[in-house]
C-alpha cells in the first residue's frame, strides 16, 4: 500500500504544537522530561498509560495538567478496596416518568470522559478492576445488555503503587497488556527538589499558560495518521516481540532462561503506533529503528511474564528488553559490527 510522506509544511505545524504541549507540562512538573515525551507518545498513540511510583512523586499532578493541556474532559477516581464496578460505569436508577410510570434511567459513571485518572489503580479489588478491560479495548461499556459508546478521544491514564506496598491488588495480564505503556518514576535529583521547594508553595503546580483547541489536537492526530512506517522497520517490530517468546529463532539466554511467556501481539501494535509518535515529535515524517528502540522497553517491560528463577536472580524485564535489544541487530542479518558498517558505507556510495 503506497502511502504520501508528510511535507515539512505539512509536519513542521504538529511538531510545533508537541513542543507546546511538552513545555507545558515541564513546567508543571519538573525535571520529567523525558516521561513527558513518552506520555505524549502515548496520548498521540491513543493508547493508554500505567504510571508506576511512590506516593508523591507527582504522578496525579501531571496527568491533571495533561487534560487541562490538551482541553479534554478530565475525570478522577480514587481506587480503595470497597470501589465497586458501578461507582466507575455507572448504574441503573429507578425513576418516575411524566405519566406517573417508573422506568429505569442510567446514570453515567466517571469513565464517561476523555481522560480518566484511575488513581492507585491496584488498590481496589480485581473485580473492581475488571469493569475497565471491555472500555479500554472497545471503547465502550455495556450494562444490562446496552452497550454504550465512551467520547472519543478516550484514554485511561492509571497511577499504581509498587506491588511492593501494602493494600495493593496485582493488576491481572490482561489488564496490563491493555496499557500500552508502564512508565516508572524514580527518585528526581537535589537540583530538582530545590527548583520544587523555591516555586512550588505547599507543593502547588501552576496552572498551565497554554493549551490546545480542539483543531489543533485534531491536527496532530490527523498528523499521526500519515506517518510512514518502512517495512524493514516494521519488520524489525516483529522479530522483537517474537524474540520474547522462549524457545524462538532469535530469543536471547535471558529470554529462555527467565521468560515464561513473551510480549503478546497487541505489544507489537502498540510498538508501532508509539514509534510513529515518537517520530513525529522529532520532526521525522518516517520511522527510523532508533524510534523504536525509544519505545520498546515502555511497551514491554510490563508485558513479560517472568518465572520463579527471575526473582530468585534479581532479573527483571527492563533488563531483559535491554539485551534483547542489544542482541537483535535492525537488518536481520546477524552481522558483525564491523561488517554493517562497512556495508552502509558502500550502499551510500554514488
Amino acid at each position: 500500500m503506497s502511502q504520501t510522506l508528510l511535507t515539512p509544511d505539512e509536519l513542521s505545524p504538529a511538531v510545533r504544537l508537541a513542543e507546546r504541549v511538552l513545555g507545558q507540562m515541564d513546567r508543571v512538573l519538573l525535571g520529567r522530561s523525558e516521561l513527558h515525551r513518552m506520555v505524549l507518545a502515548g496520548i498521540l498513540s491513543r493508547g493508554h498509560i500505567l504510571l508506576e511510583g511512590l506516593p508523591g512523586v507527582g504522578k496525579t499532578a501531571m496527568i491533571k495538567a495533561l487534560g487541562q493541556v490538551l482541553r479534554l474532559q478530565f475525570q478522577r477516581v480514587q481506587f480503595t478496596p470497597d470501589l465497586m464496578p458501578s461507582d466507575i460505569l455507572g448504574t441503573h436508577i429507578l425513576q418516575e416518568t411524566a405519566g406517573g410510570g417508573r422506568e429505569m434511567a442510567f446514570q453515567n459513571g466517571p469513565i464517561f470522559t476523555n481522560i480518566l485518572l484511575a488513581d492507585e489503580i491496584n488498590r481496589a479489588s480485581p473485580k473492581t478492576q475488571s469493569a475497565l478491560l471491555e472500555a479500554m479495548q472497545e471503547r465502550s461499556v455495556t450494562l444490562l445488555g446496552n452497550t454504550r459508546m465512551l467520547p472519543d478521544p478516550f484514554f485511561v491514564l492509571a497511577s499504581q503503587n509498587p506491588i511492593e506496598l501494602e493494600g495493593t491488588y496485582p493488576l491481572p495480564e490482561a489488564q496490563l497488556d491493555r496499557f500500552l505503556f508502564k512508565l516508572s518514576l524514580g527518585d528526581v535529583s537535589a537540583d530538582v527538589l530545590e527548583g520544587i521547594i523555591n516555586t512550588r508553595r505547599r507543593g502547588e503546580p501552576p496552572i498551565p499558560e497554554q493549551a490546545l483547541a480542539p483543531r489543533e489536537l485534531s491536527l496532530l492526530f490527523t498528523a499521526m495518521e500519515r506517518m510512514f512506517l518502512p517495512r524493514p522497520v516494521a519488520r524489525y517490530i516483529s522479530r522483537l516481540v517474537s524474540a520474547s517468546h522462549p524457545g524462538s529463532g532469535e530469543a536471547t539466554a535471558d529470554v529462555n532462561a527467565y521468560v515464561t511467556y513473551g510480549a503478546s501481539p497487541r505489544a507489537a501494535i502498540a510498538m508501532a503506533e508509539a514509534a510513529r509518535a515518537h517520530a513525529l515529535m522529532a520532526g521525522r515524517p518516517s520511522v527510523g529503528f532508533e524510534d523504536v528502540q525509544a519505545v520498546a522497553a515502555a511497551v514491554m517491560n510490563h508485558r513479560l511474564i517472568l518465572n520463579y528463577k527471575a526473582r530468585l536472580d534479581q532479573v527483571g524485564p527492563l533488563g531483559i528488553v535491554h539485551g534483547l535489544l542489544d542482541a537483535l541487530d535492525e537488518a536481520g542479518l546477524n552481522l558483525p559490527a564491523d561488517v554493517q558498517i562497512e556495508k552502509v558505507a558502500v550502499e551510500k556510495q554514488p
